[in-house]
């Protein structure tokens, strides 16, 4: 097989970029207070004493933006939602700032009119900046692109790359290569390549077809026509794999058991600690849910379910109650013909919160579960999925967690009964996750995980 070079559209280096301009932007915000406040230039001295506590008021600003979601790809869908995710941030930020300024006393600076311009004026500059300042260093000329493919990935990509000009490309022509039995690739494909001054070609490396081609391609490297792998293009823009694009061969190059050492001993040892010591904080809600459970209906207080875990071994899990009465292995949960089978009023605060799975801190300090790995399916779903979406076992090679990555960013998560397609979804994230995971990605995912429970939007 012909090597074909991958180049990567993604500008992985936009998170570190915005990072650096965003320190920068505070750091002249304060300057620039300082002349508004005095008139004049800032003394040096003035200006090195208050940039020592600013500095930690950024280092903690500039984690809000991350759990914001600041640092991640603009996507067309999250600019629509930049300008207002940037001012809600930076206004939370001006509420910590004045929390850290005037009930942290170590510092001795409770500058009350500074702190007042300096937040005007960073929220002012901060968010010029994040909506206007990509164009500093986006790419300024697209460049010509064909992309064959097959799918329903294949008109997501067209519009998401020709709709946003970060990725310097605008796809010119395209061939499904389901939607034609035979193709002249010497005419039709390279022919067009050629006579539109394509430079770019986004193909799928995995498609049999196109494989008996490649010899065409190969050609075309001499015309310095750079080649990337759509499966890699897709993940890379929208943090999931595209299942219709997979083969067995994507699995076998991609995912494997054999996982770091050092990793799966540091993430163990965090499941463990972590379990224990807010196993133990929590204790002190236990008395006050009980008691709220035990008011609302009398029922019990905490519910035993069957769950398949790592490996299709059956694992038991603890939950605190949240409807009627435990429904341990119904598939359609809207079912109930004694009409009891209800989210009670606790219980839907319990779930909205998330404090229903406070009890599972118990599975993960046993090892049943992860704080961080695909959310455990019941098994008679499980056993569903098997028969209906292709690959669906693989997620179960990794212990499953308490939060995960189709947790944040899976936006229809199928609540109740079977639903294949948005399981289908669901699946296209935790293969990501189970092919890139890492102590960053974990991490990751644990910030965004603390976002979603503040705003109570976890899925």
């Amino acid at each position: 097989m012909y090597t074909l070079v991958l180049m990567k559209i993604v500008n992985r280096k936009e998170p570190w970029l915005l990072l650096s301009g965003d320190v920068l932007v505070f750091i002249f915000s304060l300057w620039l207070s300082l002349f508004f406040r005095f008139g004049k230039w800032p003394v040096q001295s003035v200006f090195l004493n208050l940039l020592w506590p600013f500095s930690i008021l950024f280092v903690i600003w500039c984690l809000i933006f991350f759990i914001a979601g600041l640092y991640e790809k603009h996507t067309t869908v999250f600019k629509s939602h930049l300008p207002i995710r940037v001012l809600y941030t930076q206004l939370f930020n001006s509420f910590l700032a004045v929390v850290f300024f005037y009930f942290v006393p170590y510092f001795g600076v409770t500058p009350k009119i500074i702190l007042f311009i300096y937040i005007i004026v960073s929220l002012i500059l901060i968010s010029a900046w994040r909506i206007y300042g990509q164009k500093v260093f986006g790419l300024k000329v697209r460049e010509p692109a064909m992309i064959l493919g097959r799918g329903p990935e294949l008109s997501l990509l067209i519009q998401e790359v020709n709709d946003n000009p970060r990725y310097g490309l605008n796809f010119v022509s395209s061939f499904d290569l389901d939607r034609f039995a035979e193709v002249d690739f010497e005419q039709e494909v390279t022919g067009k390549i050629i006579s539109a001054g394509i430079t770019v070609v986004v193909i799928d490396l995995q498609n049999d077809r196109l494989k008996k081609s490649l010899s065409y391609f190969y050609d075309l490297l001499f015309s310095r026509v750079r080649f990337v792998d759509i499966n890699n293009l897709y993940e890379d823009i929208f943090d999931r794999v595209p299942l219709s694009l997979l083969g067995y061969d994507w699995f076998l190059n991609n995912v494997s058991l054999s996982q770091s050492v050092t990793y799966d001993t540091f993430k163990r040892t965090m499941d463990v600690i972590f379990s224990f010591v807010f196993g133990l904080l929590s204790l002190i809600l236990y008395p006050f849910i009980c008691l709220a459970i035990k008011l609302e209906d009398h029922g019990p207080i905490f519910i035993v379910q069957d769950r398949i875990g790592k490996n299709n071994k059956l694992i038991r899990i603890i939950k605190f109650r949240t409807m009627s009465f435990n429904d341990n292995e119904s598939l359609d949960k809207t079912h109930d013909p004694r009409g009891i089978n209800k989210i009670t009023k606790v219980g839907g605060f319990l779930r909205k919160s998330r404090l229903d799975e406070i009890p599972q801190l118990w599975n993960v300090w046993k090892g049943d579960l992860s704080l961080i790995g695909p959310r455990p399916e019941l098994p008679a779903l499980a056993k569903v999925y098997e028969g209906e979406v292709s690959y669906y076992n693989v997620r179960h090679l990794i212990p499953p967690g308490l939060s995960g990555w189709a947790q944040l960013y899976h936006e229809n998560h199928p609540h109740q009964g079977v639903n294949t397609e948005e399981t289908k979804n669901k699946l296209s994230y935790d293969l990501y996750y189970i092919k890139n995971r890492s102590l960053f990605l974990d991490l990751k995912i644990s910030l965004k995980t603390i976002k979603a429970l503040l705003s109570r939007t976890g899925k």
